[in-house]
């Protein structure tokens, strides 16, 4: 009788590593579709976010911008931290995003947050709007991206606007 029941007992402990190995192997990453629209989770920052994909939830770092820090543990509140991250809260919270892909570009930083040009459900720009109000700057990690062109004169433009953080911040 205490045969029967280790066999069984090791059968239903190998019939459930078998169902979780299938279970998270076949899950692997979400797969982002460029024409979809997403439901924004919640903003982390001013430039990273959390976003819905098929019920899992991904962290989203804005390609090419950077805004100052607010959550950052090793690093006090920097200037225009909090107005940078409350813009983001007001461009996302309530809407849907659709994300765009930068070609030959890491999909993922080192930190696993996705890489992504963002557009809201009303076209917006999300990355470059940001830039342009001066709650970012542009910001280049590595490879160069297809919008840094785009991006460093937008940031131009809100320099010599002084807008943002560029009328109250010491930034080199």
């Amino acid at each position: 009788m205490r045969k029967k029941k280790l066999v069984v007992a090791l059968g239903g402990v190998f019939l459930c590593l078998v169902i979780w190995f299938w279970v998270t192997r076949s899950s692997g990453e979400p797969k982002i579709d460029e024409h979809r629209y997403y439901k924004v989770a919640y903003v982390v920052d001013g430039d990273t976010f959390a976003a819905n994909i098929d019920g899992r939830v991904i962290t989203v770092r804005m390609l090419g911008i950077n805004t100052p820090e607010t959550v950052d543990p090793r690093k006090p509140v920097e200037c225009y931290g909090p107005e940078a991250s409350n813009e983001t809260k007001a461009l996302l919270n309530g809407h849907l995003v659709r994300f765009a892909i930068n070609p030959n570009r890491e999909l993922k930083d080192r930190y696993g947050r996705y890489l992504l040009y963002v557009y809201r459900d009303d076209g917006l720009f999300v990355n470059e709007d940001l830039i342009k109000k001066g709650f970012a700057r542009e910001y280049t990690y590595g490879k160069p991206y297809s919008m840094q062109a785009e991006f460093r004169s937008v940031e131009m433009l809100a320099k010599k606007s002084v807008v943002g953080l560029w009328t109250k911040c010491q930034i080199q």
